[in-house]
C-alpha cells in the first residue's frame, strides 16, 4: 500500500510538472517568428499658395520615402520592433526662402558669406520660379524603437519607445509608452499612452530678412551691395526695412507632450466599435521661421525688373521679387484636442466597411471635421481591393490672413493656407496579396504580404497631390 501511495503521488506530481512545462512550452507567442516590412511612398503636390513667399507662388514639391520596419520576439511575450525611415524631398516653395539664385544668406551655415550671385543688376527671383537655393532640397531621417510585453493571458500590454529624427532645419527626439488592458474575453479594450517630443530649430530664415540683420540695417553692405531696391511703382528707394528691424529668434525649442485614450468594443460577430481621445500640448517656437508674411498696411518693396511689379501675384512674374515685412509669429503654446469614433462592420465573405470620423479643435481657432470610408472586397483568398474616399474641412485660425492682407500692428500672424479654412476630398484605392504560408521566398525570407495604395488629394484652395505607396511583408525562417 505504501509504494501505491508513492507511486500515485509520483505520478500525480509528474502530471502536474507535465501541465505546467507544457504551458511554458505550448503558450502562444506573442509573435511567432521575426517579421520585416520594406516600405517606400512617392508624394507630388502643386498649388498656388506657398507660405514660403506670403501666401502665394507655387507649391511644387516631390517626396520619396523608403522605411523598414524589423519586428524581433524576444521571447513568447516580448516584441521588439525597430523602424528606420528616409524621405528626400525638393521643394520649389522652400527652394524661395533665397530667390535670387545664389546660396547666400538664408542660412546659418558657411554659405552665408559665399555670394555667388550674378551681376547686381541681373539679381532677379520669383515667387513662381523654384530657385536654386540651398533650402530647395532636403533629407530627413528617422530612427524609432519600440518594446512591448504581454501578460501571460494576453490581457495586458504595455510597451515603452524612443525615436530620434533630423533634417536640414531641426532635429527632433521622442520617448513615450503605454498600456492596453483586455476584458470580457478579450470582446473589450482599452488604452492609454503617452508620448514627449523635444524639438529643436536649426533656423533658415528668409535671405533679405538674415542679411538685414547681418548688416544692422545697412542696404549698401553685404547681399544688398549695389543692389537696386525698387518701390510699387518700379522707382529706386532706401527705405524698406522689415517690421521691428528684425531679429533671430532667440527660442529655437519646440515640445510637445501628447495623452491618448481609446476604447474598443466588440459589438457583435459582424461589428466592432472604437472611440478615442487625444489631448496635445505644444510649446515653444511654434512658427516657421522661413515662412513671410506681407502686411497690408506698409510699404511695398522689390528686387528685380520693375516692369513685372504690376503683374507680381501672376504665374506669368519671372523675374521680380517681394522683399518680406516679416515671418510669420504664432503664440507660443497650443493646446489640441482630437476625438473620434471608428466602426468597422463585416457585411459578408467579400465586403466588409470602415468608418472612421473626427472633430478637432484648438485654441487657435482651428476646428475640422474628417469623415473616410474604406471598403475592402476580397476577390479572392489572396487578394483584396481597397477603394476609399475621405473627406476634410476645417476653419481658420485666428492669426491666417492672406497675402498683404494681416496687419503689422497686430501680434500674431501667418499666410501659411494648412491655417486657412479650406475643405479637400480624396479619393483612394488599394490592392493587398497575403500569403499566410509565405511560399513565396527571397533568400531567408518569406513573402507574407505586398500592399499598394494610390490617393489624389484635392483642396478647394487649388492644392492637389497624388500619393503612391508600395510595401512588402516577410518573415523570417
Amino acid at each position: 500500500m505504501k509504494y501505491l501511495i508513492i507511486t500515485v503521488a509520483l505520478f500525480c506530481y509528474g502530471s502536474i510538472m507535465a501541465q505546467q512545462d507544457s504551458t511554458l512550452v505550448y503558450k502562444k507567442r506573442v509573435l511567432e517568428t521575426t517579421e520585416v516590412d520594406f516600405l517606400s511612398s512617392y508624394y507630388s503636390q502643386d498649388g498656388n499658395n506657398a507660405s514660403v513667399t506670403g501666401g502665394i507662388g507655387t507649391e511644387k514639391l516631390s517626396d520619396l520615402t523608403a522605411t523598414i520596419v524589423v519586428s524581433l520576439p524576444l521571447n513568447d511575450d516580448d516584441v521588439l520592433t525597430v523602424d528606420a525611415g528616409i524621405s528626400a524631398y525638393t521643394s520649389a516653395s522652400s527652394s524661395n526662402g533665397n530667390p535670387f539664385d545664389i546660396s547666400g544668406a538664408s542660412g546659418n551655415g558657411d554659405d552665408d558669406d559665399d555670394d555667388r550671385r550674378a551681376a547686381p543688376g541681373d539679381v532677379i527671383g520669383s515667387p513662381w520660379v523654384a530657385s536654386s537655393g540651398a533650402s530647395r532640397s532636403d533629407v530627413w531621417s528617422s530612427i524609432n524603437a519600440d518594446y512591448s510585453h504581454s501578460s501571460d493571458d494576453r490581457n495586458t500590454i504595455w510597451n515603452a519607445d524612443v525615436s530620434f529624427a533630423t533634417e536640414y532645419d531641426y532635429s527632433s527626439i521622442g520617448f513615450g509608452g503605454g498600456l492596453t488592458k483586455l476584458f470580457n474575453e478579450k470582446n473589450t479594450t482599452v488604452g492609454m499612452s503617452a508620448k514627449v517630443y523635444l524639438d529643436t530649430w536649426r533656423p533658415i530664415y528668409p535671405t533679405e530678412l538674415k542679411a538685414y540683420a547681418d548688416e544692422n540695417g545697412n542696404l549698401n553692405q553685404g547681399f544688398f551691395n549695389g543692389i537696386t531696391i525698387l518701390d510699387q511703382n518700379g522707382n529706386a528707394s532706401t527705405n524698406w526695412q522689415p517690421l521691428n528691424g528684425f531679429d533671430v529668434i532667440n527660442n529655437k525649442g519646440r515640445n510637445s507632450y501628447s495623452i491618448s485614450l481609446s476604447f474598443s468594443q466588440i459589438l457583435s460577430k459582424n461589428a466592432q466599435f472604437s472611440v478615442f481621445l487625444d489631448v496635445v500640448r505644444q510649446q515653444g517656437w511654434l512658427a516657421n521661421p522661413l515662412q513671410r508674411v506681407y502686411f497690408g498696411d506698409v510699404d511695398n518693396y522689390y528686387i528685380g525688373n520693375a516692369s513685372s511689379i504690376p503683374n507680381y501675384t501672376s504665374s506669368s512674374n519671372k523675374d521680380v521679387f517681394q522683399l518680406a515685412d516679416d515671418i510669420e509669429r504664432l503664440p507660443d503654446n497650443r493646446l489640441k484636442i482630437p476625438i473620434g469614433f471608428r466602426l468597422n462592420y463585416y457585411i459578408n465573405e467579400v465586403v466588409s466597411l470602415r468608418t472612421y470620423y473626427r472633430y478637432y479643435f484648438d485654441d487657435w481657432g482651428v476646428q475640422s471635421n474628417t469623415a473616410s470610408l474604406e471598403i475592402p472586397i476580397k476577390v479572392s483568398d489572396k487578394f483584396t481591393l481597397y477603394p476609399s474616399f475621405r473627406y476634410y474641412d476645417q476653419t481658420q485660425a485666428d492669426y491666417f490672413a492672406p497675402y498683404e492682407q494681416n496687419l503689422s500692428t497686430s501680434e500674431f500672424y501667418t499666410s501659411d493656407f494648412d491655417l486657412s479654412q479650406f475643405s479637400a476630398n480624396q479619393y483612394g484605392f488599394g490592392i493587398s496579396y497575403t500569403d499566410i504560408f509565405s511560399k513565396a521566398h527571397i533568400w531567408k525570407l518569406g513573402l507574407k504580404s505586398i500592399d499598394f495604395r494610390y490617393n489624389n488629394y484635392q483642396r478647394d484652395t487649388g492644392l492637389s497631390a497624388n500619393y503612391v505607396g508600395l510595401g512588402f511583408k516577410f518573415i523570417m525562417d
